[in-house]
């Protein structure tokens, strides 16, 4: 077996192994490489070095991890002492041989090279450099408990849970009963409304997650205009096919601080998902971090129902 960067012509294998391997609930399943060229190549940070291949001497991938770094803290570059192994994929003709160690012990020395001082296995909020739109759902909760081999795996190599992020879908294309009585005076003050083209405010929300298209909703005061809540939401076309029906990723729902705990942000996920309904979904996916217990709450009384739970990691 032998170690390589990345290559040009390497797309069409790498989806193949892909296809072969991720066959989990979170991950799509690719049917040309033009998508992973969008979510993983076409990124402005790509380094074909942190794109590790392991070939075997007659030319066959056996797997490749892909290793990247976090956000500065404004949100306007890459930070690299926050290093990130964001995947890691081998064949299963290849699994137990210790080609996934050696891939992983390659990504590690990539991203120490780089200057990492802390490295995280699972592509997670807000360090999700690559794969959202492949792996993991309508968002980046790391790596997913359906996905079973790989958290033997990373404890094994000195990894330990950091911080878990529940998965919750919801079916829409059943009637939506939700009684609250605070939804009637809700609905004459504030009126929704649909951005087909979010702004996201810096550029690495734009690098992360501007490829997926998110459309913004809105709930808007009718007097004075202003947003008091808002969310993005974005087709997840590919999982749709795996799931066997139409499915929308809702990612960052917002309430103004001074708005919440009045039934705000629970009136607009119910609007919004009577929109998503109209246009014909069928599965709506939210992914909420297990500290936030008020949200989780609030989108079980919704009607949603945990699906997954996705969990990062740090090495010791």
């Amino acid at each position: 077996m032998r170690y390589r960067p990345f290559r040009n012509f390497d797309p069409p294998a790498l989806v193949a192994v892909w296809n072969e391997s991720m066959t989990c609930r979170g991950a799509i399943e690719m049917r040309s490489s033009a998508l992973f060229e969008t979510i993983i190549l076409d990124k402005p940070y790509f380094d074909p070095h942190g794109l590790i291949i392991a070939e075997t001497d007659e030319g066959q991938i056996a797997g490749f991890v892909q290793a990247g770094f976090g956000p500065a803290d404004d949100f306007s570059s890459i930070q690299k002492s926050q290093g990130v192994v964001c995947m890691i994929v081998v064949r299963p003709a290849f699994q137990r041989q210790g080609v996934g160690a050696a891939l992983l012990a390659r990504a590690e020395t990539y991203l120490r090279q780089q200057g990492a001082a802390t490295i995280q296995a699972g592509s997670q909020r807000p360090a999700k450099p690559f794969f959202l739109g492949l792996y993991g759902g309508s968002n980046a909760p790391g790596f997913l408990e359906s996905d079973t081999a790989i958290h033997p795996f990373l404890k094994k190599h000195g990894y330990v849970p950091h911080q878990k992020i529940n998965v919750f879908d919801r079916r829409v294309d059943v009637p939506l009963n939700i009684v609250d009585p605070r939804f009637a005076p809700l609905r004459k003050k504030y009126e929704t409304q649909v951005i087909p083209q979010a702004r996201l405010g810096s550029w690495w929300r734009e690098s992360v997650i501007g490829p997926l298209e998110p459309s913004e909703f809105r709930l808007d005061d009718k007097q004075s205009g202003n947003t008091v809540a808002k969310a993005l939401f974005w087709e997840m076309k590919d999982y749709g096919w795996r799931w066997g029906a139409p499915a929308a990723g809702v990612i960052d729902v917002q309430v103004r601080t001074e708005f919440r705990r009045l039934g705000i942000g629970k009136h607009m996920v119910a609007q919004l998902l009577r929109h998503l309904a109209e246009q014909y979904f069928g599965i709506v996916e939210v992914q909420i971090p297990e500290k936030e217990a008020e949200a989780m709450r609030m989108f079980r009384a919704l009607g949603f129902n945990q699906v997954d739970t996705g969990v990062s990691y740090l090495k010791t």
